[in-house]
């Protein structure tokens, strides 16, 4: 019996799926996605982080290949380190989405990822690499919605992700596209119709490959959209239960390799 051919392009998400859980890209999954490369396929990360948080991957990848950052609002490319397309939310929209969730939801704290940095309000609670500050400023209120962003996020003290995902979609679903990757009560919010699936067709259409020849792992709500798209979709075992219950696959954990066991059987 012939094997089927390998995907053409490979696309996954880091945190939580690729990367271990203290952020590292593991010797094991650094061999594979070595291989998918030498193998002639694409190898395409497509993950929540901006820009400024590729630093760490791009050097275990050996700088190698374009990220699609910020759920589809960046494309960032790891050889040159620089951001060569993005997708902002306009002020208009912004100050609009800001005013509106502020006027519904109380206790609501706001920052905003621009294309080369990222700002907060006092109040809103960092977390992981943007404690290390870099790239971070404090601004008030009305500094908020000065600019474009790649994507604006809110935060809730009490409600969870999934609860405050729901609200802000149906408040101000019309003007951005809402979604979350995290267990707390972040949602993140990306120009109207920007999502990883979007900015995976382009990429993949710039390649002319079809659906049908790409591979796909995640494990968080913003990766639905792509997992959908892809002809091949993979969780891994640690993943949301409407991404386990929405993919085709599922694989071990991110701290199992999984992503990478997958990989070593179709990439030999």
């Amino acid at each position: 019996m012939q094997s089927l051919p390998s995907p053409r392009l490979v696309a996954t998400d880091l945190d939580g799926t690729a990367l271990r859980a203290d952020g590292t890209v593991s010797p094991r999954t650094a061999a594979a996605f070595a291989k998918v490369e030498e193998s002639g396929a694409v190898l395409i990360f497509v993950t929540g982080r901006p820009p400024r948080w590729m630093g760490g991957v791009a050097g275990a990848v050996r700088h190698r290949g374009l990220a699609i950052c910020a759920n589809g609002a960046l494309i960032y490319d790891l050889h040159t380190e620089r951001i060569v397309e993005s997708h902002l939310i306009d002020v208009d929209v912004l100050a609009e989405v800001v005013a509106q969730l502020r006027a519904n939801v109380s206790d609501l704290a706001f920052s905003v990822e621009y294309e080369g940095g990222f700002a907060h309000e006092s109040d809103f609670r960092l977390g992981g690499l943007d404690r290390k500050g870099i790239g971070v400023v404090r601004i008030d209120r009305d500094a908020l919605t000065d600019r474009p962003c790649a994507k604006l996020l809110a935060l809730h003290p009490d409600m969870n992700a999934d609860e405050l995902h729901a609200t802000v979609h149906d408040l101000v679903g019309h003007l951005v596209t809402a979604t979350h990757s995290s267990h707390g009560g972040l949602v993140e919010m990306s120009a109207q119709g920007v999502t990883k699936a979007t900015a995976l067709a382009t990429l993949a259409g710039r390649h002319e490959v079809r659906p049908a020849e790409v591979i796909a792992f995640g494990d968080m709500p913003n990766d639905l959209p792509m997992l959908s798209w892809a002809g091949t979709s993979y969780a891994v075992a640690n993943a949301h239960p409407d991404v386990l219950a929405a993919v085709d696959h599922v694989t071990a954990s991110n701290d199992e390799d999984g992503v990478a066991q997958v990989l070593e059987r179709l990439y030999r």
